[in-house]
C-alpha cells in the first residue's frame, strides 16, 4: 500500500513511522493502549491515502474514543492534532525541525511583511530581546491542551495564511500576545515572560478579542461597549453609527433607550405621532444583521428599556412567536430595568404605572430615568400624583412580571437589570449613574449619551463637534479557578492579569473616539473567573451545600483584595484613574458598604486612600463560553450541562467531558438543570458583595418549573442582592452564547 506525503511525493506505507506517532500521543496516558488506536486505524487504510488524512482520521479515532470512562482520550487527541500542527508550519515556514522552531524573530519578521502583524511589535522590541522570550517558550505546555480546546484555538485565533496554512503554533501564539501587552513596560521582557507564563500554564485567560487581535494590525481588544441613546434624532442614529463601528471590529454592544419617547408621544407639539422604541429597536437589528463581527458572527446588540416605560409591553414581545412581526426583533437580546420599588409592587400585588419619559420631562421637568434609590421613588410618587397633564397607564405588578416570566420561558430573554442594587454598589456614584448593563450582563459603568454642539462648514469641509458621553468599554480576562484556586496561586495570577488588563487601556485601538475617552477616564477593566464548578469539585465541595456557600464568600474575597491590591500597587507606579477623587474608593466608603474590618481590609483602605486605584471598576464576571474550551476549564460560574456529552461538527463528533472527570470528581459534578436554583441564586448573591461590576448569571429550569416557582427565583435573586440575570436556559430551548464577551 503506498502513501502520497505532505509534500507530494509517494512512497509504501511503514506502519512503524505511524506507530511512532501513536506512541508519542499514548506516552503520558498509560490507561489509553496504543493497539486501540492501531487496531481501529488499519481498517481505513486505502491505497494512495495520504499521510495527511491520515493523520486527521487518526485524531479523530481518539476523539471518539473519549468516554466518562476514559477521559483522557481527549488529551492523546490533543497530542495528535499539536503533531499535525508542528508538521503543517514546519511545511508552510520552511524549517526541517519538528516542533517549534528556535528562532521566534525570524517568524515574526515574516509575519510583519506579511500584513498580519502589526509594525509595533518590532519597533519595540530589539532583536536581542526577542531572542530571549524566544528561548523561553515553553513547548511541552502544548500538552495541557485536550481536544476541543487546542482545536479552539487553532480553527478561531492562531494566524493562518490565505489558504488557512499554519503559520503560528500555540505557543508563539501566547508568547504574541504577552509581548504586545507588555510592549509599554519597562522591562518589557520580565513582563512578557510573567505574562505568558500565566497565558500558556492555561491559569488564567484573556477576553475573545484580545486573545485574537493582540499583536495584529487592527488590534481592538476590548470585548463590549455600552452606549445611551438620547431623546433626539441625530443621538438615536449616532448610537446606530458607533454599534455598527464596534460590530465591525469584533465587539458586543448594550444599548439604553430607555429615554426614547414612547408611542403616540409628541413631536414638536405634534400630538399622537411618536412611533416609540420598537421601530428604533428594528433598526439596530438591521445594523446587527448587516454589520458583522469580522466576519465570524452576526452583530450582537442587547437593548435595554426601564419597566415603567409606557412601551414595555410591546419590548418584551420582540423575540416571541406570537403577535404583529412587525413588531419584532428577532436577532437582538432584550432587557429589562428593574428598581427595587417594582419588585416590591410584585411582592405585594400592588398597582404599577407607566409613563412616557417625554412627557415627564415636559410636565415635571425631570428625566425620571436619571435617577436610582429614594430619589427615584420620590420622582416616581410625584409622577403618579400629578393631576391631569401627565398621561399614566395603570397595570397590575404582577401582569408585567408575568409578561417577562412567559418570554423568559418562551426565549431565554429579557436580560433582568436590578438597577437600585447596581447604583447602591457603584464605587464612582459622585461621577455619574448606571443605566443598564452590557450584553453578557456582568459590567455595570458610568453612563451617559453624547451629545452634538455643532456643525459648521467652510470651504467645503464639514466640521462636526460633538460632546462625548460616558461610553462604556469592558476588558475582560478571566482567572481559571481548575488550576489557580489556591491563596497564593490566586495573589500570584490576579496582580499579573490586573497588569495586563489595564495595559490593554492603552495599547488599544478604538473604533470610536467616545469609547477610548471614557476608558482613559475611568480605566475600567473586568477581572473574572472561570472554572468555579471545576474547582469545587477538585475540592469534594458539593454545589447544594453550606461549603459551597462558604467556599464563594471566602474565595471572592480574596480574589476582590488581591485585585484591590494589585490595582493599588499599579496606581503607586502610573498615577490613579482620572476620577478617583471623590470616589467610594478614596472615601472608603466602598470598604464600609461591604463591611470590610479585617486588620489586612483596613490596611489596604488606607493604602488606597493614600495611592488611590488604577482601575475605578476591577471586577466582573463573563461567561467565557469560548476561552474556558481553550483553558479546558468550565465556563464563567455556571454549573456544568453534563458530565458527558456529543458535541456535533460538520463531518465529525466531538466527545467531551466535565474537566478533570473521575471516579472521585464525578460525585461532585451535578448538571445545572438538576440543580435546586436557590443554591446557586445563595451563591451568587454572597459572590456579589465582593464583585463591583456583576456576574454574568444564569437560571437552569425545566418545562415543569411552575409559575410560582419561576416567579421565586427572580424575587430571590432580588433579595440576594444579585445585580443582573443573565440568560434563563430552559431545558427545551437552546440560547446563543455571546462570543465578544468570552473572557
Amino acid at each position: 500500500m503506498d502513501i502520497i506525503k505532505r509534500d507530494g511525493t509517494s512512497e509504501p506505507l511503514i506502519f512503524s513511522k505511524m506507530k511512532k506517532v501513536i506512541d508519542f500521543a499514548c506516552a503520558d496516558y498509560p490507561e489509553c493502549d496504543p493497539l486501540e488506536l492501531e487496531t481501529a486505524l488499519l481498517p481505513l487504510f486505502r491505497n494512495n491515502i495520504s499521510t495527511q488524512e491520515i493523520q486527521r482520521l487518526l485524531i479523530q479515532v481518539a476523539v471518539e474514543k473519549t468516554s466518562a470512562i476514559e477521559p483522557n482520550w481527549q488529551f492523546v487527541a490533543a497530542k495528535l492534532l499539536a503533531y499535525d500542527l508542528y508538521k503543517e508550519a514546519g511545511i508552510h515556514r520552511q524549517y526541517t525541525q519538528f516542533g517549534y522552531p528556535e528562532n521566534l524573530y525570524d517568524l515574526i519578521v515574516h509575519l510583519t511583511e506579511m500584513g498580519v502583524y502589526g509594525t509595533y511589535i518590532l519597533e519595540n522590541y530589539t532583536k536581542e530581546k526577542i531572542d530571549e522570550l524566544s528561548a523561553y517558550i515553553k513547548p511541552e505546555r502544548d500538552k495541557l491542551f485536550n481536544y476541543i480546546g487546542l482545536k479552539t484555538l487553532a480553527d478561531r485565533y492562531i494566524i493562518k495564511g490565505r489558504n488557512k496554512q499554519i503559520l503560528e503554533l500555540p505557543q508563539e501564539l501566547f508568547m504574541g500576545v504577552a509581548m504586545h501587552l507588555a510592549m509599554k513596560e519597562k522591562d518589557q521582557v520580565s513582563w512578557a515572560k510573567q505574562f505568558y507564563d500565566v497565558l500558556s500554564r492555561l491559569e488564567m485567560t484573556v477576553a475573545t478579542p484580545t486573545l485574537a487581535n493582540a499583536r495584529k494590525p487592527h488590534h481592538q481588544l476590548s470585548s463590549c461597549f455600552i452606549d445611551t441613546v438620547p431623546d433626539n434624532l441625530w443621538g438615536i442614529y449616532n448610537v446606530d453609527q458607533s454599534f455598527a463601528q464596534v460590530s465591525k471590529h469584533g465587539g458586543g454592544m448594550g444599548i439604553y433607550v430607555g429615554k426614547i419617547r414612547s408611542r403616540g408621544s409628541n413631536i414638536r407639539g405634534y400630538k399622537g405621532v411618536a412611533g416609540g422604541v420598537i421601530p428604533w429597536v428594528k433598526n439596530y437589528n438591521n445594523t446587527a444583521v448587516a454589520v458583522d463581527q469580522l466576519g465570524v458572527r452576526s452583530g450582537a446588540v442587547a437593548i435595554y428599556l426601564d419597566i415603567w416605560h409606557a412601551d414595555i409591553f410591546d419590548f418584551l414581545d420582540l423575540k416571541t412567536n406570537n403577535g404583529d412581526d412587525r413588531m419584532k426583533a428577532h436577532d437582538i437580546f432584550p432587557g429589562v430595568c428593574i428598581p427595587d420599588l417594582f419588585m416590591k409592587a410584585v411582592q405585594d400585588r400592588t398597582s404599577w404605572f407607566l409613563f412616557d419619559p417625554y412627557e415627564i420631562r415636559q410636565v415635571m421637568g425631570y428625566s425620571i430615568e436619571d435617577s436610582w434609590g429614594a430619589e427615584f421613588e420620590r420622582k416616581y410618587a410625584e409622577c403618579i400624583a400629578e393631576p391631569k397633564l401627565l398621561s399614566k397607564q395603570e397595570v397590575p405588578a404582577i401582569d408585567i412580571m408575568k409578561k417577562i416570566l412567559a418570554s423568559c420561558f418562551e426565549t431565554g430573554t429579557p436580560f433582568v437589570f436590578y438597577r437600585d442594587t447596581v447604583n447602591r454598589a457603584n464605587p464612582n456614584k459622585h461621577a455619574g449613574m448606571i443605566y443598564c448593563t452590557n450584553l453578557c450582563t456582568e459590567i455595570c459603568q458610568n453612563m451617559s449619551p453624547s451629545s452634538l454642539i455643532t456643525t459648521a462648514h467652510e470651504d467645503g469641509m464639514i466640521t462636526t463637534k460633538v460632546q462625548s458621553g460616558d461610553f462604556v468599554v469592558c476588558n475582560l480576562s478571566s482567572l481559571n479557578l481548575g488550576r489557580a484556586y489556591t491563596k497564593e496561586d490566586v495573589e500570584r495570577v490576579v496582580s499579573t492579569q490586573m497588569r495586563m488588563m489595564d495595559n490593554v487601556i492603552d495599547l488599544n485601538y478604538y473604533p470610536i473616539p467616545q469609547a477610548e475617552i471614557t476608558n482613559k477616564k475611568y480605566r475600567a477593566v473586568g477581572l473574572g473567573t472561570s472554572g468555579y464548578h471545576q474547582m469545587l469539585a477538585q475540592l469534594h465541595i458539593t454545589w447544594e451545600s453550606q461549603a459551597h456557600l462558604d467556599k464563594a464568600d471566602e474565595l471572592y474575597e480574596w480574589i476582590n483584595y488581591c485585585a484591590i491590591k494589585a490595582s493599588m500597587e499599579i496606581a503607586k507606579e502610573k498615577g490613579a484613574y482620572p476620577a478617583f477623587t471623590g470616589s467610594d474608593w478614596q472615601t472608603g466608603e466602598y470598604f464600609t458598604q461591604r463591611e470590610y474590618t479585617t486588620p489586612e481590609w483596613q490596611a489596604l483602605q488606607a493604602d488606597v486612600a493614600q495611592n488611590g486605584v488604577r482601575n475605578a471598576w476591577m471586577f466582573a464576571i463573563a461567561p467565557t463560553a469560548s476561552t474556558s474550551l481553550i483553558a479546558g476549564s468550565t465556563a464563567g460560574t455556571d454549573p456544568i450541562f453534563n458530565k458527558f456529552f456529543v458535541e456535533e461538527k460538520k463531518n465529525a463528533v466531538i466527545p467531551q467531558t466535565a474537566p478533570n472527570l473521575s471516579a472521585e470528581t464525578t460525585w461532585y459534578y451535578k448538571e445545572a438543570h438538576k440543580i435546586d436554583q436557590h443554591w446557586s441564586i445563595q451563591a451568587a448573591g454572597l459572590r456579589q458583595r465582593h464583585i463591583d461590576q456583576a456576574q454574568s448569571f444564569n437560571l437552569y429550569i425545566t418545562p415543569e418549573i411552575t409559575a410560582k416557582q419561576f416567579l421565586e427565583l427572580y424575587m430571590s435573586a432580588w433579595e440576594k442582592g444579585v445585580k443582573t440575570v443573565y440568560y434563563c436556559r430552559n431545558k427545551s430551548l437552546e440560547v446563543e452564547d455571546c462570543v465578544s464577551c468570552s473572557a
